[in-house]
């Protein structure tokens, strides 16, 4: 039997979707697969929104990208591994699909070299929450070695998939909610960076399978649980060497780097729409829920939109190569392409404007900075008043984006908040 393929994109509800064929079939082409423009517009829950710019017309290919390729071990006794490949989304001419996700966040990446000369060097942070078949969480013992322990084999088996996969790991851990887990990733480039968040979340969703568990990465399992967020590290760098850092600044932030975290704050309302789309996602962006309470920068401070990551002073090193901030407002409901991209534009935006960082906070975020939006509609509002944001991304991807909330949010019509969570746990 010829060894399968599986060629894939991320949607825009970060699920990942695409088809399969023999890998030798696949890799003599050259050509990729066939694909339809409204697969864009499908939501969370599986129908295609409608209306959306696409209806039945249209023809597209998923290129693969070689370098993306992972091997799957076999989903069943007695099968065979899958060989997944991420790819990009194109015309017939071969030309990117402007809608694509992977190409939006590639044109943004571009952008900043050529204006900048700067590159982004990033690290996406995710927690997941660990359940039996039967929806009944493991132990909660927090950052416990029970914990830990508890979920074996299945942590042991998820470093050894992710090792295979040539990704390196930073941190592996029991978090703070009952069968909660964290698992981080060393920071390489954005696109990287991005592709193998993707394929992150399949492996644990996979690995837990063949566990008879199941890993769910929902931002809020219920309203009564601890959240599970994507905490995107990000640090800048030029000509091979890191520029984020500048002992004795204000926060020990460089004055290039300032600039475009100022840029991220600038636009922080707009940004959720694309970090934190879901109906679930503003549940878990509450004050005291260690997301983000504020849209500020602070040193150390789990309650900030932009937390400056501490340095280690012993043992490291170059404090600058390890320098980092996290953004904190992002979940798994977003696609980690498009999360980089709108990130990496705002920066873009604050590099351009020379926008001015706020003073970096010290302390607790308590009426400090704006307040985050209270929900996905104050944030669209935001987005759609936000015309620099809107420049950033096409037309018909803007469109079927908040065409798919609309449906989502026609969905949750009735619902209470933790009817709410169980749909989005479901499919999460």
């Amino acid at each position: 039997m010829s060894e399968l393929a599986f060629v894939a994109t991320c949607d825009l509800v970060a699920m990942v979707r695409g088809r399969a064929l023999p890998r030798s079939a696949l890799l003599s082409g050259g050509i990729g697969v066939g694909w339809v423009p409204a697969d864009l517009a499908l939501t969370a829950f599986g129908g295609i929104a409608e209306p959306n710019p696409f209806g039945a017309l249209g023809d597209l290919r998923l290129v693969p990208d070689i370098s993306t390729e992972v091997l799957l071990p076999p989903a069943a006794a007695g099968g065979d591994p899958l060989h997944l490949f991420l790819a990009t989304q194109t015309s017939l001419d071969g030309t990117p699909w402007e809608c694509d996700p992977r190409a939006t966040l590639q044109g943004a990446i571009a952008k900043l070299e050529s204006t900048s000369g700067l590159s982004v060097m990033a690290s996406f942070e995710h927690e997941f929450t660990l359940c039996g078949i039967d929806g009944s969480a493991l132990v909660r013992s927090p950052f416990g070695l029970g914990a830990l322990r508890s979920a074996e084999p299945f942590g042991t088996q998820l470093l050894a998939a992710l090792s295979v996969a040539g990704y390196e790991i930073e941190n592996w851990l029991p978090e703070y909610g009952a069968g909660q887990f964290e698992i981080t990733l060393k920071p390489v480039g954005a696109l990287m960076a991005a592709d193998r968040a993707i394929i992150l979340r399949e492996i644990v969703r996979d690995v837990a399978r063949a566990n008879s568990l199941r890993a769910s990465f929902a931002p809020l399992p219920s309203t009564s649980s601890v959240s599970n967020g994507v905490h995107v590290h990000l640090s800048l760098w030029r000509d091979g060497l890191p520029v984020t850092y500048q002992p004795g600044a204000d926060g020990d932030i460089s004055p290039i780097a300032a600039n475009a975290f100022a840029g991220i704050l600038e636009h922080a309302e707009s940004l959720l729409v694309w970090t934190a789309p879901s109906q679930t996602s503003f549940l878990r962006l509450k004050p005291h829920r260690w997301s983000s309470g504020s849209i500020c920068i602070a040193k150390q401070n789990r309650e900030a939109l932009l937390r400056i990551c501490p340095v280690v002073g012993f043992g490291r090193g170059d404090p600058a190569q390890s320098f980092n901030v996290e953004y904190r407002a992002a979940d798994a409901t977003a696609n980690p392409w498009l999360v980089l991209a709108g990130i990496i534009q705002a920066m873009v935006d604050g590099l351009e404007r020379k926008c001015v960082l706020p003073k970096v906070l010290f302390g607790e975020v308590e009426g400090f900075g704006r307040q985050l939006p209270a929900s996905l509609n104050e944030a669209i509002a935001a987005f759609k008043l936000d015309s620099a944001a809107a420049s950033w991304f096409a037309p018909n991807l803007v469109a079927t984006h908040l065409g798919i909330r609309a449906a989502e949010s026609e969905a949750m019509v009735g619902l209470n908040d933790d009817e709410k969570c169980a749909r989005y746990s479901s499919v999460y």
